[in-house]
């Protein structure tokens, strides 16, 4: 789960991280009120929006020479007039492809004098079961380019969450942004605070970009991402209150009170699989035949017949979607068990595309006779590779 820049300062700053102060809005006119409050003269008006590159991106409603999601504003009424841009509008960023987002919220802070900037993020680092703290001095540019180009410029400091957070790490964050001195000494706080508002909330992604320098040499958080750990979150109802659904995708938001893992694609043969990796394989050989997924969707181990209905209902609700595919084997999930949900969601959604479904495992022969028994034209495949080859042929006839 992701929240928006406004509501990770908020979190961040229970646990003592500088930041400027700023206020969220949702209209133009809580815009000019959220700029009346803060010191001046100098105003940052941000576009709220679940994507990276605000400040590069354009509004599909202005002009091409138009500024992007982040402009700096010196007087109230250029904020009001940068809000009316705005809000409303859909702002397209190397993050959100053509389709863009809709900015219905923004964040007006405070103006700061930067000095320098910096990079600092952590994620979970799945391999070794540590946190990876990564630092740069090349803040406010995009880390994956500074990995490509200067990969020299990026430090790696790992920290072990049974001991936590230690004074040599402060001090590696600090040497690794050759700062010195109470600047050396605020790097280690920041760190620290940062640490353990990641542990604390069970994120699993916090970027701080840019970390920076003021003019009066005070190290302030400009702008953060944070997501979180989707399993964790029965712990934080707090954080769960944050949630815009306006942000993700519909079908993947209703995929998700079905714990379903749905992720649109851009072919036109939808996909029902049990596993994440034979889910993969299935895209794969589908490619491999010379047609394209419209979807990832891994039912999972334990589908029963509501759930399977469901992601028929989502893999139907994109109209892209001319044929299905159904690769399931059946180990904790029984191949007669999935038959009946594939006869039962067939049925309910009057499916008018062509279906093919492949069956292995647990109770395959039952499996097999309920499809063959139901009356519906339920195409058989022997193995997958037998399943992706009739299913190309059936799209190919329709196209």
């Amino acid at each position: 789960m992701n929240v928006h820049e406004y509501q990770a300062k908020e979190l961040l700053a229970k646990y003592g991280v500088g930041i400027p102060k700023g206020i969220a809005a949702m209209t133009v006119e809580d815009a000019v009120t959220a700029a009346r409050q803060l010191p001046g003269p100098l105003y940052v008006v941000k576009a709220q929006i679940h994507a990276g590159g605000r400040g590069k991106g354009k509004f599909k409603e202005l002009p091409a020479d138009a500024k992007g999601g982040v402009r700096l504003a010196k007087s109230i009424e250029e904020v009001e007039s940068f809000a009316r841009d705005m809000l409303g509008n859909t702002l397209v960023t190397i993050q959100t492809g053509d389709a863009g987002k809709q900015v219905n919220r923004l964040y007006v802070t405070d103006g700061v004098d930067i000095e320098r900037e910096y990079y600092l993020s952590m994620v979970v680092d799945r391999a070794s079961g540590r946190v990876a703290m990564i630092v740069s001095t090349e803040g406010g540019m995009d880390i994956e380019d500074v990995a490509h180009n200067t990969p020299e410029k990026i430090a790696t400091i790992t920290i072990d969450p049974a001991q936590g957070f230690m004074p040599h790490h402060g001090r590696a964050v600090g040497y690794a942004l050759k700062l010195e001195g109470d600047l050396n000494k605020q790097a280690g706080k920041i760190a620290h605070q940062l640490y353990n508002a990641f542990i604390a909330l069970d994120c699993d992604m916090l970027e701080i970009n840019p970390l920076v320098e003021t003019k009066d040499a005070q190290l302030l958080v400009l702008d953060t991402k944070m997501s979180f750990d989707s399993n964790a979150l029965y712990r934080h109802p707090d954080v769960v209150a944050l949630r815009d659904e306006t942000e993700e995708d519909p079908a993947e938001l209703e995929a998700s009170k079905y714990d379903l893992a749905y992720i649109k694609l851009d072919g036109n043969i939808g996909c029902m699989v049990n596993g994440a990796g034979l889910a993969m394989a299935t895209m794969d050989i589908i490619k491999l035949n010379g047609m394209f997924p419209a979807n990832f969707l891994d039912v999972g181990g334990g589908a029963n017949k509501e759930k399977v209905t469901a992601a028929f209902k989502l893999i139907l609700s994109d109209p892209a979607v001319k044929g299905i595919l159904v690769n399931i084997f059946g180990g904790i999930m029984k191949c007669d068990i999935i038959a009946e949900g594939i006869v039962a969601a067939a049925k309910e959604v009057n499916l008018q595309v062509p279906l093919v479904v492949r069956l292995e495992g647990t109770n395959v022969q039952q499996g097999k006779d309920i499809l063959s028994n139901s009356g519906l034209a339920i195409i058989p495949a022997n193995d997958l590779g037998d399943a992706a080859k009739k299913i190309v042929a059936e799209v190919q006839k329709v196209a």
